[in-house]
């Protein structure tokens, strides 16, 4: 798959039969195979043998002009977290090990399966997705592709989506992000992350961490392959001449976010970030440095755990009156903070939301984005995470600015913004609620100019 860097590099291949299916299913499921790769620790479970058959029918449908779509035949991964049919969705744990396989795909997953796309396994992820980490002491954590041999974490909690890409496993990784967890490791193994807004795209049929937060988003090589997956996610359909392209000489007013998340950035990303400003700039982007002190409420609305806390120990009381000694221990110690709140607590944090969402896009909407780092540090070692202080505080400190997005209801998308050669670094751009499209074009738009 090298050869075709994109998902539609790859159709557009199929098209003019340089191509087959069948040959671009082979190609991932032996990277997927390989000994010497992460496929072990990438993958959950592998359909080999039905990613085969579908390949097949593809290539047959194609030839008698009857291909559901363009990206009909075209593999892809599922994070642990989706429903397929005949498959068991353990959410990265042992604790659903014993559970019966799903019936149905969850509807998004169908989506994209009734447009030919092919499922070849099942990604894996911090164990019930919480976790900016993307560390699974149960599966095993596959390792970053930037400076492989030193094992760098891959971010999370869709771990196992991004690496699936980044290694030729899959054109798309499809995933969660209920604070950043496709944006994060997209940003970290130099990949495009999209987070939605929640309502666009169906979370039936998935194990959730924060029926309030999960939203359902994708990783890819373009912003194009991000676009593809969640048009067909969200509405089943895929209509190519809506396709952001980049390249519609817009001029972008873009409000660089200031104050705290700023802080405690590390030297590389601090200078690739001074870089990418001066590259917008000089290509004609209009930059504004801006404050939005309602952001600074949102710790606040957050100090007992937020809806991920409350919500998933809603979710997980009675598989933890029976498992609790085999979750991951740092989860279970998340999902217990749940208990910190009451009634009262959790009604108060469901008015604070809604208030310091109407006041922060009172603010930011002046903005045709609004554009901060995705996470201030490179990816750390995974070996530096075995200290349990030093997993804490740096699980926040790589939540710490996408998670904004989630708490404000909006859709935003990461887009790698380092040199060639240089340690991955995300630029995150965030648009407004349930404007999607636009913001899919702003980012092409700029995705271009980053790449020249």
């Amino acid at each position: 798959m090298p050869s075709f860097p994109s998902l539609f590099h790859a159709a557009q291949a199929l098209a003019d039969g340089r191509t087959t299916a069948r040959k671009l299913v082979e190609n991932a499921l032996a990277n997927i195979a390989d000994l010497h790769g992460e496929g072990a620790r990438t993958f959950m479970s592998v359909h080999a043998v039905t990613a085969r058959q579908q390949a097949d029918i593809m290539d047959r449908l194609r030839s008698q002009g009857q291909a559901p779509s363009p990206l009909a035949g075209l593999p892809i991964s599922i994070k642990d977290l989706f429903d397929e049919a005949g498959s068991i969705t353990k959410a990265g744990s042992m604790v659903l090990a014993d559970a019966l396989p799903a019936s149905t795909d969850a509807p998004a997953i169908g989506n994209l399966k009734q447009a030919g796309l092919i499922s070849v396994g099942r990604t894996t992820m911090t164990e019930f997705a919480f976790s900016g980490i993307g560390i699974n002491p149960h599966f095993g954590t596959p390792a970053n592709p930037w400076r492989r041999h030193e094992k760098r974490i891959p971010g999370g909690s869709s771990s196992g989506a991004a690496i699936s890409v980044s290694d030729n496993m899959a054109f798309v990784g499809i995933g969660s992000d209920t604070g950043g967890s496709c944006r994060i490791p997209a940003a970290l193994t130099g990949l495009i992350g999209f987070k939605p807004t929640a309502r666009r795209i169906s979370t039936k049929g998935t194990v959730p961490l924060s029926s309030t937060l999960d939203s359902i988003g994708s990783i890819g090589r373009t912003v194009k392959c991000c676009w593809a997956v969640d048009s067909l996610m969200a509405t089943g359909t895929l209509r190519i001449q809506n396709a952001p392209t980049g390249r519609d000489g817009r001029t972008l007013r873009l409000g660089i976010l200031g104050t705290s998340v700023m802080e405690d950035m590390d030297d590389t990303v601090a200078h690739t970030w001074e870089n990418c400003l001066r590259r917008l700039s000089r290509n004609g982007v209009m930059l504004e440095t801006f404050t939005c002190p309602p952001l600074k409420e949102i710790p606040k609305a957050n100090s007992k755990g937020g809806f991920p806390a409350a919500e998933s120990l809603a979710w997980h009381l009675p598989l933890l009156e029976t498992h609790r000694s085999i979750y991951d221990p740092f989860v279970l110690q998340r999902i217990l903070r749940g208990y910190e709140q009451n009634a009262v607590d959790y009604i108060s944090l469901l008015k604070s939301r809604t208030k310091l969402i109407q006041q922060a896009a009172d603010i930011m909407n002046q903005y045709d984005a609004v554009i901060l780092p995705t996470v201030p540090v490179i990816a750390p070692k995974i070996s530096d995470m075995n200290d349990n202080a030093r997993y804490a505080a740096t699980n926040l400190l790589l939540l710490r600015n996408t998670t904004i997005a989630n708490f404000l209801d909006l859709c935003a998308i990461s887009l790698p913004c380092h040199q060639m050669g240089e340690a991955p670094v995300g630029l995150m751009v965030m648009g407004r609620y349930a404007e999607d499209h636009d913001l899919f074009h702003i980012a092409a738009q700029l995705e271009h100019i980053l790449a020249h």
